[in-house]
């Protein structure tokens, strides 16, 4: 197992490189502000059974939960989703996938609106008839331009999964033992996270779990005493900054690594990487509020209002697009979303997507799928 803590001061933000302290194996932190990522690295036969079998069907698995709760991005951490759960998977070809919802339901609560493939007996005339029940009827495909070339998922669901709770208690009950206190007080922090992510691969053979705290959950400060407990797992401890990098598709960090238990003293680094997501220059432009207009009807519109001048393009390559979660008693039309003149009419330019459930007639307790997803490209008028 590897452990891995990330903290990010804002580089505005008076910090001293006394603030860290290295004894006896151990890191000790003392009134950092800033926020905090935990990512951990776990081996299969590091887990409980009922989870590798079900890792053991898919060929890739990625799901991430977002609070509800308002919080504000750190460099580097700054890629974003809608609140609730998100699950994105590709089964193994020619493979069941048939424990994944089942074990969905148990890990995040019974309130799962999540269906495997199994196969149902019936008894018609006394001829027993198989029927499959098929994961697509939940799950909806997720929209790609090629399928030679995707390095995405196959498949998404989406839950709007207020808090981690029913987590919380699975790690308690199944992971941790009775007497590992650190462990028990791991899983507790999870309460105050902002987001959590899940990675599987069938490449790498690991799963990999990242929490993020935007700030400290009880105090105005971070006061840390970092140690391996375990002695035969690597923990690697980063205290960084942002730094104005030089190219424009990367991001720059500087700071201090410390690994416990092999370094003497934090090391100083200072580094640079490409990343797809960035930024914005003044994170005030991406303040944004929406409401549906009145009165609202049978078929409500969502209206987007930006600050004056926030959808200011930074490239003449870029535009400004929204990616939309519904979940499944609101529907996207695409029969309006695809005529020129509604578009114009309500500032959009173009519908890039919308996959998911998209039947407008039939009632949502009919519905079997999670809900959809739609990108669509903004076309704002200009400032008066």
């Amino acid at each position: 197992m590897r452990r891995r803590i990330t903290f990010v001061h804002g580089s505005d933000e008076a910090f001293n490189p006394d603030q860290l302290h290295l004894d006896e194996g151990a890191l000790n932190i003392s009134s950092l502000k800033g926020a905090r990522e935990e990512r951990i690295t776990f081996g299969l036969p590091q887990l409980p059974q009922e989870l590798w079998r079900v890792l053991k069907q898919c060929h890739e698995l990625h799901i991430r939960w977002a609070s509800p709760e308002y919080y504000r991005s750190t460099v580097p951490f700054v890629s974003r989703v809608s609140p609730g759960l998100h699950v994105f998977f590709t089964p193994q070809r020619n493979h069941s996938a048939d424990l994944l919802c089942p074990i969905l339901r148990k890990v995040f609560g019974d309130r799962i609106k999540c269906q495997s493939p199994e196969v149902l007996c019936l008894d018609l005339d006394e001829t027993r008839i198989a029927a499959k029940v098929d994961f697509q009827e939940t799950f909806s495909g997720l929209f790609l331009l090629s399928e030679r070339f995707a390095s995405s998922s196959s498949w998404q669901y989406h839950h709007l999964l207020p808090s981690l709770s029913d987590l919380i208690i699975y790690i308690e009950q199944n992971i941790c033992s009775s007497t590992d206190q650190t462990c028990h007080s791991r899983a507790t922090s999870l309460r105050a996270a902002s987001y959590l992510d899940i990675d599987y691969d069938t490449i790498s053979q690991v799963v990999v779990l990242s929490a993020f705290w935007h700030q400290p959950p009880n105090s105005d400060s971070w006061n840390e005493r970092i140690q391996d407990l375990e002695g035969d797992h690597q923990v690697e401890v980063g205290v960084l900054a942002s730094e104005k990098a030089t190219e424009p598709e990367e991001l720059s960090l500087g700071g201090f690594l410390t690994v416990i238990g092999e370094d003497d003293k934090p090391n100083p680094t200072l580094f640079s990487f490409p990343s797809r997501h960035h930024p914005l220059s003044n994170p005030s432009q991406g303040t944004y509020s929406s409401s549906f207009t009145s009165p609202t009807g049978l078929h409500p519109t969502l209206g987007l209002t930006f600050q004056t001048n926030s959808n200011t393009s930074p490239a003449t390559t870029c535009a400004l697009h929204a990616y939309l979660t519904l979940p499944s008693y609101l529907f996207a039309d695409k029969y309006q979303l695809s005529d020129p003149l509604f578009l114009a009419s309500k500032h959009l330019h173009s519908t890039r997507s919308i996959s998911g459930e998209t039947d407008l007639e039939a009632p949502d307790w009919a519905v079997k799928k999670w809900g959809s997803s739609m990108l669509v490209e903004l076309s704002p008028p200009s400032p008066r």
